[in-house]
């Protein structure tokens, strides 16, 4: 399990709703299936209007983001409850979210995925970097820090549920704490 991740961010505003994280003609895309799993990736903040975010969260044509992290202003991730959303962003290798504050659903789709950990900040940090700054979330320390200014912004942690982000969601630490039995293998495979 990882604690730092490190590269450049991609910054959104407030009130990022699912359906712009992941719009409704990509659902149908099944994310226990690997390849429709990477697919999902390429479409990951795909609503965004191309008038406010001229620069995309993935490059055309491409599966995977070269943003490791996104930093978000208020209510991130609210509209639809769709798990969907988290899904398509760790598919296309976000590893955090880093925002003002988040609908609570898409908060807690994040944790229940295991796909990528949804850190909030007290300050508003959408203002203080811009696409393409490049930081370091360390969630064992709580702070983000700008490489190009040097400030170091502090983090709230992420408590009791940072274990289950950190056991891949939350199926994986059910079975990894004996709460369920872990996977038996196929009749098939024995």
């Amino acid at each position: 399990m990882q604690s730092k991740f490190t590269g450049p961010v991609y910054v959104v505003r407030d009130n990022i709703d699912t359906d712009q994280i992941i719009p409704a003609q990509f659902l149908n895309l099944v994310p226990t299936i690997p390849e429709e799993y990477e697919k999902l990736g390429a479409y990951a903040l795909w609503g965004l209007p191309d008038s406010l975010y001229p620069k995309r969260f993935v490059a055309e044509g491409a599966l995977d983001s070269i943003y490791p992290i996104v930093i978000a202003g208020r209510n991130f991730g609210c509209g639809s409850s769709r798990e969907h959303a988290p899904i398509a962003m760790g598919s296309a290798n976000c590893q955090c979210v880093v925002a003002e504050s988040y609908a609570r659903i898409f908060f807690r789709n994040c944790v229940a995925t295991g796909e990528l950990y949804p850190v909030e900040s007290p300050s508003r940090l959408c203002d203080e970097f811009k696409t393409g700054d490049v930081a370091t979330v360390d969630i064992d320390a709580n702070t983000l820090t700008h490489h190009a200014s040097g400030k170091v912004f502090p983090l709230k942690p992420l408590g009791e549920v940072r274990p289950v982000v950190d056991a891949g969601g939350i199926f994986d630490y059910a079975r990894k704490t004996g709460m369920i039995p872990a996977a038996s293998p196929s009749p098939a495979a024995i």
